[in-house]
């Protein structure tokens, strides 16, 4: 049995063809005008969810940038802090060397105490540097200085930092351990320094204070040496996410950004198909008052 094909079953037919083909052609304007493979989650729900999770961890490469950058203002901080540092105790060897010649009259042993005790006042005012309202030695402690007192003590939290994740497994240590650098209380590098100055006012050897001196001139010069480390790390980290933002933002247009060309050539095809669809129609379609009357 032959199914009857009527007029306006030919003419329902061509319209939605028709309006099929001026659809596709539509969303190839749309394409071509935006470039965007995707614009609503309906027009490819799988790309749509690479596209979401790329974003994400462009958005978290964003942040580990922002952290290494704030990490890198503690660290030069710390780094100049300590280049201050390590001039100070130099110059504290030298006029200790000076303070060891037994020829040294009473007036010379002054001058040199008085010295040491400038030299001591600046480096405590080191030793309590702050960055953006932080102390830079004290770790995670929010008290307002470092170190305080007679001798000087240290206030910091023990065995805590200030630390800023560069990556999704690695974090950095971005301060700098004052008690390991400075000393703490008695076994300070302040502490040795003052005494040292008790001991030219007294007209005493200063030989063992010396030595303990050495001792803290190397603390401050390895405190250094480590915040160099950290530095380097951080720019390693720097380039590795630079690598991987360039790498996300491609993946990204890969999903989401249309070829040009490509796009060009689907839309001159599809317009070629339209106008196809709209010949055939027309000449299919030519009904008379004649083709009513049978």
């Amino acid at each position: 049995m032959l199914n009857r094909v009527t007029n306006l079953t030919m003419s329902a037919t061509a319209q939605r063809t028709l309006q099929t083909q001026q659809s596709r052609l539509a969303e190839l304007q749309e394409k071509a005008t935006s470039l965007n493979k995707i614009s609503r989650p309906s027009d490819d729900p799988a790309a749509t969810a690479q596209a979401l999770q790329t974003r994400a961890r462009m958005a978290s490469a964003a942040q580990y940038a922002l952290n290494i950058e704030d990490g890198n203002r503690w660290l030069a901080a710390a780094d100049s802090a300590l280049e201050q540092a390590t001039n100070v105790v130099h110059k504290m060897q030298d006029l200790a060397v000076q303070a060891g010649n037994d020829t040294l009259s009473a007036s010379g042993r002054e001058a040199l105490a008085r010295e040491l005790e400038g030299l001591n006042e600046d480096l405590l005012s080191i030793a309590n540097r702050k960055h953006l309202g932080r102390n830079i030695f004290a770790g995670s402690s929010d008290a307002a200085s470092a170190f305080t007192g007679t001798p000087a003590v240290f206030k910091g939290v023990p065995d805590s930092s200030v630390e800023r994740r560069v990556s999704e497994s690695q974090t950095v240590r971005v301060d700098a351990d004052g008690a390991a650098i400075f000393g703490d209380g008695p076994t300070s590098i302040f502490d040795t320094v003052k005494g040292m100055v008790t001991a030219l006012r007294g007209d005493q050897g200063i030989g063992a204070l010396a030595g303990q001196l050495e001792s803290g001139v190397k603390n401050v010069i390895d405190g250094r040496a480590d915040i160099g480390v950290r530095q380097a790390q951080l720019e390693r980290a720097g380039n590795v996410n630079t690598e991987w933002e360039a790498t996300l933002d491609a993946q990204r247009n890969g999903i989401e950004k249309a070829d040009l060309g490509s796009v060009i050539m689907d839309l001159k095809l599809q317009e070629t198909n339209y106008q196809v669809a709209l010949a055939a129609t027309a000449r299919v379609l030519q009904p008379t008052l004649m083709d009513f009357l049978r």
